[in-house]
This record gives C-alpha cells, structure tokens and sequence, in this order.
C-alpha cells in the first residue's frame, strides 16, 4: 500500500496536512447507493475519508447496469449496499466500508439515534418528507448533512448544518497584509534608516518597494494632515511622486511600487465581513460555546485594545526587488509582529477558557496560530432548516426568482423537484416514470405544480409547459452523467465541510443540464 504522503500527494497540496488527516478522521453515511450516491461516495473514498457506511434496501436491477458503474451483471438480484460498498472499497483499501441492507426512509422513522455516531450524512433521492425528517434528526445530533439529487436531466445539492465556521477559507483573491496604510511603530522605525536618496545606483534600485511606499506615505500624511489619498487626482500625485523618485528607467522596485501603491489607499482596520462575525451575538460566549467563538471573543478584545484596531497580522511578504539583507530584516520585522499578536490572542484565548471553567490548553497553539493567520478571512456559514425552507419560505425571493429571466428556468426545477414529490405521494408514481400515462400525467403535474405555488404564497405565477413537459419526459431516471456531475458537486462541498476549508455554498444548488447550466438560488 502506497505511504499516504506519496498516495494523497496532489490533494495534499490542496488542504494540506491538516485537511487530509480530518478526511481520514471522518465516519460517512451514504442514504441510497444509486448513480447519485455511488459517484458521490467514489470521489469521497479516493479521497481517504475514515469509514463509509451505505444504507440501501434495494437489489440490482438490469436498469441498474446502464448507469451505475458500481455494479456489474454479477451482482442483479444481490443486495445494491453490499455490491456498491465491496466496489468502493477497492478503490481504496485503507477506508473502512460496510453497508446497512435497509430503505432510509424505513431507518430514518425507526432509529433516529443511529445517525449520530457519523461526522457528516449524505442523503441521495430522498422525498420531502424523508429529508425533513432527517433534517431534524442531524441537527440536533450536530451532524453535518448534505443532500443530493438527479432527476432527469436536472438536479440539486443542498447542505444543512445549524452553523459552519471556515477559518481557512482561501479566497481567490484578498489583499496581502502589509500594513502600508496602517504601518506600526517597528515597520516605521526600519523605513527611517533607509535614505531614498541614496547616491549608490545598486542600494537605490534594490530598496523594497514597501520601504518605499512607507516613506512616501508618511510624507504625504504630514503633508495632508493625516490623511492618505482617497480621490482619483490624489492617488495619481502619489504615483507622481513615486514616479518622481526613481533616477534609472529601469528601477523595478520603483515599478513594483506603483503597481502596488493601491495597497496605500485601501480602507485602514478590519472588513465589513469581519467587523459582522465579531458583532455577532455568538461572540458574547458562553460555557457551551465552540473553540471558534471562543477564539472570535479573543480577537474582539484584541481588535479593541491592543490590536488598534487592525486584526493580527498575518506575517508574510511576498517576492519583491531588493537587496538580500533588507528583504531579509524585512522579513524579520513582519514574523515578529505577526508573533506577538499571536501571543496576544493566545493569552486572551487562555483566560477567556479559563473565566468560562474550562482547560486554559485546550485550544492548541497550532489552532490560534492558523486562525490568527486567517483572522481577516474567516467565514460563518448559516442554513436554514429544510422544514422551515419549506413550510415558510421567503416568497419574495421566490417571486424575484419565478420572473427573473436569469433565474427563472433554476426556479422552475426547484419547484418542479418539489412538485414531483407531492405527485408521487398522490398517484405513488413518479410522473411519466410508467408508458401510456403521459398526457395524463402532464396535466396532472400541472395541477401539482399550480397547488405549491399558491402553497408557497406565489399565487399566479407559472413554470413553462416546456419544463413541465421535460419533467415528465425524464420519469424519475439517474441518468449517469448527471449523477456523476451532482456526485462531483455534493463529494466537493462534503470535503469543505469535513476540512474546514474553503467556503461552502449556502443555499440550493440547482443543476439544468438542458442549458448547461449551475445556479445557486438563496431560499
């Protein structure tokens, strides 16, 4: 077997070290084992989670064979759980598989206890009531859940979880943490030994380009009593002065200083997104609160006394011309005071634990250290409750969504996914889903689909015959290439879940594979 280093290598990359040893701490229960399910379990298996446990009563079927690459002509007539699960697990050897020869719905009525010993369940084609249900059950049990469904050509992933903290959540794009505009007393100190006028033409052109917007910052707030540039003709005489600086053509430092001198106008102290998650109520902890608010209670009393206002530095520069030694001294002025505001926040974290009763340790170095890194990117991530989605929905966010030309076909599958539901409970089979019945059961989807409007209080509004037609035409069917696209999704948002990294989506992902395309609609 291959040295998990070695075998894991390209996603270690990824999430890192940390990332992967919670995907290999992490016990998974898939609810039904069809495409769907299957596709979104592979992705997890070779991925290294812990454990899987399938749950599916269903035997293999000769439809089966034409879209679940998990079962072959062998297993028709055996157990779909125990065929699905033996597959898995050779893709993988070091996960740990069994399976649970029983229907969700059946195990979901009969033993709610039974999900609370997972990390995180993933419900594949389960039926409104089903999931609302299941719903209730993992939040109480604070159990993560993601649901997945194909249907046609069509389909959703929706996660559910009460509260999800990302102190990783790597952003694409977030401006380094220089301080240029906010310098503080070291940084200022190490720019005031370096002379912009020097005469030697090698010290000129290798002085960092953050000594250099330092100086020139300091100069222009003596100048405009303390104020940085802020309009348009004002960043451009800075530039101007900057330009002005430079004795050569070729002086990169001085070009890396323009081209980074937007790093002087930005706002000084904490984004908005910041400034939400330490106002939020969950920040006033209490003896039950997470080891995150713990640490966001930590870094309010920080923000608001020592930190002067600024979150923790992060602590890194990045490339830049310059000489050997100022790059390195550079280097050295921004780990140290990344350092002390560690040992600020860890201090604060401590007696916060402590007042609160609890091991002043029990929050790891290596865990303020990483938030500390990220305080300026952390993300809280709140669902609402299926039932409530359901039951109560925000109906002028479904009206704005019915009429929106954008969002309008994503919209009508989400009530069309919905509406299949209430027809099946009705004529207990799927629409289309039997030959002979599909005029009848065209118009009798309509009817479906008129009813949870005017239920959802969106009386009037339509979704087009076409979409009513198509729904008919694609009669319950996993089709595998949509399977496996919802699988990909669903294992995606499972791994950000599990890791804490990267931010998951909120709300209901819908897939519409007649125009190819992915949408996200906040209900």
């Amino acid at each position: 077997m291959a040295e998990p280093k070695t075998k894991y290598d390209r996603q270690l990359r990824i999430w890192g070290e940390q990332g992967q040893a919670a995907l290999e701490k992490a016990t998974i229960c898939l609810l039904n084992c069809g495409p769907t399910g299957s596709e979104t379990l592979k992705n997890l298996v070779l991925g290294g989670v812990g454990s899987i446990t399938v749950i599916d009563g269903s035997k293999v079927e000769l439809g089966d064979l034409g879209n679940n690459f998990m079962v072959d002509e062998s297993c028709v007539g055996q157990s779909k759980a125990k065929c699905v699960c033996t597959f898995l697990q050779e893709l993988n050897d070091a996960v740990k598989a069994k399976f649970i020869e029983e229907y969700p719905e059946a195990l979901i009525g009969s033993n709610p206890s039974f999900f609370s010993q997972f990390t995180l369940v993933v419900a594949t084609q389960l039926a409104e009531d089903s999931m609302i249900k299941l719903d209730k059950i993992c939040r109480e049990a604070n159990v993560l859940l993601i649901f997945a469904r194909s249907y046609g050509l069509t389909g959703f992933v929706r996660i559910s979880v009460k509260e999800h903290a990302v102190i990783e959540s790597k952003p694409d794009h977030f401006l380094d943490d220089l301080r240029l505009n906010n310098p503080w007393p070291e940084l200022k100190r190490f720019a005031e030994t370096i002379d912009l006028n020097v005469t030697d033409p090698v010290a000129h052109k290798h002085t960092p380009y953050v000594v250099i917007l330092v100086k020139i910052a300091e100069e222009w707030t003596k100048a405009h009593g303390g104020a940085l540039p802020s309009t348009r003709d004002e960043k451009k005489e800075f530039k101007e002065l900057l330009k002005a600086g430079m004795v050569a053509m070729d002086e990169d430092n001085y070009k890396e200083a323009i081209e980074a001198s937007f790093k002087v106008f930005a706002p000084r102290g904490i984004n908005s997104g910041l400034l939400q998650i330490i106002h939020d109520s969950c920040s006033e902890v209490e003896s039950n609160s997470s080891d995150f608010w713990v640490m966001v209670a930590a870094l309010k009393e920080f923000i608001a006394n020592k930190g002067g206002e600024e979150a923790p530095l992060e602590g890194s520069i990045p490339d830049m011309t310059s000489s050997t030694e100022l790059y390195v001294n550079l280097q050295k002025i921004y780990q140290a005071k990344a350092e002390a505001d560690f040992l600020a926040i860890q201090q604060r974290v401590k007696s916060i634990l402590k007042r609160m009763g609890r091991d002043p340790d029990s929050i790891s170095k290596e865990m303020i250290k990483s938030f500390c890194k990220n305080a300026r990117k952390l993300k809280i991530c709140r669902y609402r409750p299926i039932e409530d989605e359901f039951n109560n929905p925000a109906v002028t966010e479904l009206q704005k969504y019915l009429t929106d030309e954008e969002y309008s076909v994503a919209m009508g599958f989400y009530i069309l996914l919905r509406s299949v539901d209430r027809f099946a409970a009705n004529y207990n089979s799927f629409p289309g889903q039997f030959e002979g019945e599909m005029d009848e059961d065209i118009s009798r989807l309509k009817t479906t689909v008129v009813g949870l409007l005017s239920d959802l209080g969106c009386n009037g509004a339509t979704v087009t015959e076409d979409l009513i037609n198509e729904m008919c035409r694609f009669g319950a069917s996993e089709l595998h290439a949509v399977a496996a696209f919802i699988g990909g999704i669903a294992s995606q948002e499972v791994i950000k879940l599990i890791t804490k990294q990267f931010v998951p989506m909120v709300g209901t992902f819908i897939f519409n594979g007649i125009d190819q395309r992915s949408q996200l609609l906040a209900l």
